[in-house]
């Protein structure tokens, strides 16, 4: 089963190492939403990063936990 790029922001969840979700939106607006909503139901798994990233500009515009 592959993954469906339907939109330019596109998030993702790693825990302990492995790729665990992807999403794309193509509202940034929504793509934030949801990533603050992936913070609170998913940033306690163990080794958790969650990072948002403009796909048509390659920036990554957040990450969870925040770079030092």
């Amino acid at each position: 089963m592959g993954a469906v790029n339907s939109g330019r922001y596109h998030l993702t969840l790693t825990a302990a190492g492995r790729a665990m979700m992807h999403g794309w939106w193509g509202s940034e607006t929504t793509a934030r939403r949801q990533f603050s909503a992936w913070v609170g139901e998913r940033g306690s798994l163990p080794g958790a990063r969650i990072t948002l990233t403009d796909e048509e500009t390659g920036t990554v515009l957040t990450t969870w936990p925040a770079d030092p």
